[in-house]
């Protein structure tokens, strides 16, 4: 239990356990087995939890009026990636996330690690009345309110961590 109340406070466990199940996840693996797709059209380990963070950067740091970690810190460097708010990997093609490449494991919850503190400051603060904000996203140019971002971002997550889990019990032996 929490001890935080409301909406704000179930949310923010919600966020915790995704940050919980990435940790247990990713935490330690090797490059291989972090890069190992099943089959050409699969995604693998490090580009699902890289995604995972970018979403909820880009969400949250949507929903607080601020900048993405990914830009401010400058995490697309350690990335190699693009400066680019809209490179989350929503609309990826398989050859793009196969191409993807993380710098490991450490480099991939440092990241979600400061992303997820987001997540914490964002739902201390939250006002009672939020759900019902609506937020234009100036990278997507769509409109949603505060509850449909966060049932999308909490839904998009666990269904991730859940492929993340069958990519770890699919991985031969010799990878894991």
């Amino acid at each position: 239990m929490t001890g935080e109340a409301g909406w704000q406070g179930l949310s923010l466990g919600l966020f915790r356990r995704v940050r919980s199940e990435l940790i247990k996840s990713v935490d330690g693996l090797e490059d291989a087995a972090l890069g190992w797709r099943p089959s050409p059209g699969s995604n693998s380990i490090e580009w699902l939890a890289w995604h995972v963070a970018r979403g909820q950067d880009r969400n949250l740091s949507e929903l607080m009026g601020g900048s993405q970690r990914w830009l401010s810190d400058g995490w697309a460097d350690l990335f190699g990636r693009p400066a680019d708010p809209s490179d989350t990997g929503l609309g990826h093609s398989a050859d793009q996330a196969a191409a993807f490449r993380s710098p490991g494991s450490k480099g991939l919850l440092a990241y979600h690690g400061v992303v997820h503190e987001l997540a914490e400051r964002y739902l201390a603060a939250a006002p009672d009345d939020d759900l019902g904000r609506i937020v234009v996203s100036p990278t997507l140019g769509n409109v949603h309110t505060v509850e449909e971002r966060l049932q999308g971002l909490v839904t998009d997550s666990f269904a991730h961590l859940g492929q993340i889990a069958m990519l770890r019990g699919l991985m031969p032996g010799d990878t894991q």
